[in-house]
């Protein structure tokens, strides 16, 4: 079972590498800093299902502070890959969208990266899948859980990782 487990999270940790990769070329290629792709993606994920992220939530979901936030939300906005919208209820609150120049580019990028995951995607019965989205699902939960805790500070290292890492 240790060869198993080891073998999954080395795997899932490629995985999260190539990701990190390709999210390098597409914010290189279209002259983003990379942590404005990340914003970029969360603000459309957020539209799309319906519930637009505040800039507060924006920068809560990428940990980063007011200011660092306003600054990757000016830079999208610059180039029309993301705008604000007053809500309708709440005059005070503010909403970030997705503008049509980030739809577009994304599509042009990722349309092809789309097409090659619904042929790979084609080979798995729906019981894999459903195991699949099952495992990725409390698998992103408890990553999402644990990134909470150290940024709050409430994980530690154990003493030997602590001691070995002062060296």
């Amino acid at each position: 079972m240790d060869g198993d487990r080891d073998e999954l999270v080395r795997l899932l940790q490629e995985y999260a590498g190539e990701a990190e990769r390709l999210s390098q070329v597409f914010a290189d290629r279209h002259h983003m800093h990379v942590t404005d792709l990340y914003a970029l993606l969360a603000v459309m994920q957020a539209d799309r299902a319906g519930r637009p992220l505040t800039p507060g939530r924006l920068g809560e979901h990428l940990g980063l502070s007011s200011g660092a936030t306003t600054a990757v939300i000016d830079r999208l906005e610059r180039v029309d890959h993301v705008y604000r919208s007053r809500d309708r209820h709440d005059r005070r609150r503010v909403t970030l969208h997705y503008g049509d120049t980030a739809g577009k580019v994304g599509a042009s990028f990722f349309g092809p990266l789309g097409a090659k995951m619904d042929a790979f995607l084609a080979d798995y019965t729906p019981a894999e899948l459903a195991a699949a989205q099952r495992f990725l699902t409390d698998a992103n939960a408890m990553m999402r859980r644990y990134r909470q805790e150290v940024s709050q500070g409430g994980v530690t290292p154990s003493p030997d990782v602590a001691d070995a890492t002062s060296e």
